[in-house]
């Protein structure tokens, strides 16, 4: 059933219903098919949008200037070094400049606050493309990912395992429990999500038929798990000396063959990327030089395996993007 999303901002999953999920998600499936068949869908010609990063991103600016391109729209990029906002100008004024220029608006940075202020003030749909509590539209696509695998969510047993306090780790409890999908953070206990927020999931969870749960027993936890999920240790923009206690802690945790083994023999491995499973990169060599770390959240051989489905997941962000661009432009 088709639902009225236009002119609503995507900030965090916790603003929806369960069906508002589900339309993006069949929306997301529509506009895959499009894409992959090469129909053109240029629904929002004469639209422009902006894209505001203070977190730079692969994946999120690629999928956001692509999915606007498809559908027609104008894109414009401003960097962290290409914007006056918070600087010389407030943020409240920088949203009303920008509302009166642009259709909609993407943020991707640090403050959820920020993201908030700026939707309250733009008059034109704001969007999340990251802050330090939720990650929303990241969630659609790990949503379609996990579908386009198993033919369904509810019922699956889904298991995040690391920082269960990070913008990831929120927004996959809030998804699943949307979702109905057991969702279980697997991580040491001083690493858990804030009480409030997994009461909120509960509450949502428990009226959709799933569960919330929260495990530091890493083989009880990924018993029976249909979808591993890891990130990094340490987010972008945590203090470096960090790296050695979130070492220490989360070792026990990194995404293994025997974590996988112990889980459920059709299980998926997920990852948001970036991820150091290897010394290709230029931190992965500084870890490895440091504390003699080859992997950290997840092994080599888990994310090159067959039960990998990560890039398929970083595609799905410029399907659901989409989606959730038109949904709210339309």
């Amino acid at each position: 059933m088709a639902k009225n999303l236009s002119g609503r901002s995507f900030l965090k999953l916790l603003d929806f219903e369960p069906n508002d999920v589900r339309y993006l998600l069949d929306l997301s499936k529509d506009f895959k098919n499009l894409k992959r068949t090469g129909t053109p869908h240029r629904h929002l010609q004469g639209k422009n949008i902006v894209l505001l990063f203070e977190k730079t991103s692969t994946r999120t600016r690629c999928s956001f200037e692509v999915a606007g391109m498809d559908l027609g729209m104008g894109v414009t990029y401003l960097d962290p070094g290409s914007s006056q906002m918070g600087k010389k100008e407030s943020i409240a004024d920088t949203a009303r400049v920008l509302g009166k220029m642009y259709d909609g608006i993407e943020y991707r940075g640090f403050s959820q606050q920020l993201v908030e202020e700026l939707a309250k003030y733009a008059g034109v749909p704001v969007w999340n493309g990251l802050t330090d509590d939720f990650h929303p539209t990241q969630m659609i696509a790990d949503l379609l990912t996990i579908e386009e695998h198993f033919g369904h969510l509810k019922g699956l047993n889904f298991v995040f395992m690391g920082d269960a306090r990070n913008n990831v780790a929120n927004s996959l409890m809030i998804a699943c429990a949307m979702t109905g999908v057991n969702f279980t953070a697997c991580a040491p206990s001083e690493l858990f999500p804030k009480a409030e927020l997994v009461e909120k999931a509960r509450e949502i969870a428990k009226r959709q038929g799933s569960t919330v749960t929260l495990e530091s027993d890493v083989k009880k936890a990924t018993t029976g798990a249909h979808v591993l999920y890891t990130d990094i240790w340490v987010s972008m923009g945590e203090p470096d000396e960090i790296w050695e206690t979130r070492i220490k802690l989360l070792s026990p945790y990194q995404v293994n063959k025997a974590v996988m083994d112990n889980a459920d023999p059709e299980a998926i491995f997920m990852h948001c990327l970036p991820s150091f499973h290897d010394r290709k990169t230029v931190i992965g060599e500084q870890i490895y030089e440091k504390f003699g770390l080859k992997e950290m959240e997840v092994t080599d051989e888990v994310f090159e395996s067959d039960k990998s489905v990560v890039f398929e997941e970083a595609e799905n962000r410029m399907h659901t993007i989409k989606a959730i661009m038109y949904a709210t432009l339309k």
